[in-house]
C-alpha cells in the first residue's frame, strides 16, 4: 500500500531491507549504515486522549516530555497505547513512522518535527520495521501535503 502511494505521487525513496528492529539501539546494531538521518518517532497523547502527537526527532535525542508538554500548552503528555497506535497510524509498536500518517485520514494526529531535521533526508519505516526508506526533504514535504498534515517545526526539548 505505501509503495503504491509513494509511486502514485512521485515520491522517490531508497529502500534498505534488514532484520526487524524495535528500537534505535537495535537499529544501530543490526543495520548497516544508510544515507539520510535516522529518526526516532514518538506517538504521544494528551491527558484526556483527545489530542495525539507524532513527534519526530533524530535517533540520538532523548526527548524531555515535561518540557515538551509545557511547550505545547498541555497539563500532561504521555505515550499513547498500542490500540491508539493501531487506530491512528495503523502500525505496530516498533514500526512507528511518519508514513503511518497515510492512515490518519481524519487528521487526528498533530505532527511535530524537530527543526534540526526539517531540511534533511530522513530514514523511515514503510509501515513495518523490517525495512527502512530514505526519502528526501522534498519527498517528505510532498507526503505531508498530500496527506493534509502540517508539521510544526520546533526545537524539541532534550533531557
Amino acid at each position: 500500500m505505501i509503495y503504491d502511494f509513494l509511486k502514485k505521487y512521485g515520491i522517490h525513496y531508497e529502500r534498505f531491507d534488514h532484520p526487524a528492529v524495535f528500537t534505535c539501539e537495535e537499529s544501530k546494531k543490526l543495520c548497516f549504515d544508510m544515507p539520510g538521518n535516522s529518526t526516532k518517532n514518538l506517538f504521544l497523547r494528551d491527558k484526556d486522549g483527545k489530542r495525539h502527537f507524532l513527534v519526530i526527532v533524530g535517533h540520538e535525542k532523548r526527548v524531555d516530555l515535561k518540557k515538551l508538554k509545557l511547550l505545547l500548552g498541555l497539563s500532561k503528555l504521555s505515550f499513547a497505547s498500542e490500540d491508539r497506535l493501531k487506530k491512528y497510524l495503523g502500525v505496530e509498536p516498533g514500526s512507528v513512522t511518519l508514513l503511518g500518517l497515510i492512515h490518519d485520514t481524519n487528521h487526528s494526529v498533530e505532527v511535530i518535527i524537530d527543526e534540526k531535521l526539517w531540511d534533511k533526508n530522513l530514514q523511515c519505516h514503510p509501515l513495518v520495521n523490517t525495512a527502512t526508506l530514505v526519502i528526501s526533504r522534498e519527498g517528505i514535504e510532498t507526503f505531508f501535503k498530500i496527506t493534509g498534515h502540517i508539521p510544526k517545526k520546533i526545537n524539541v526539548p532534550e533531557k
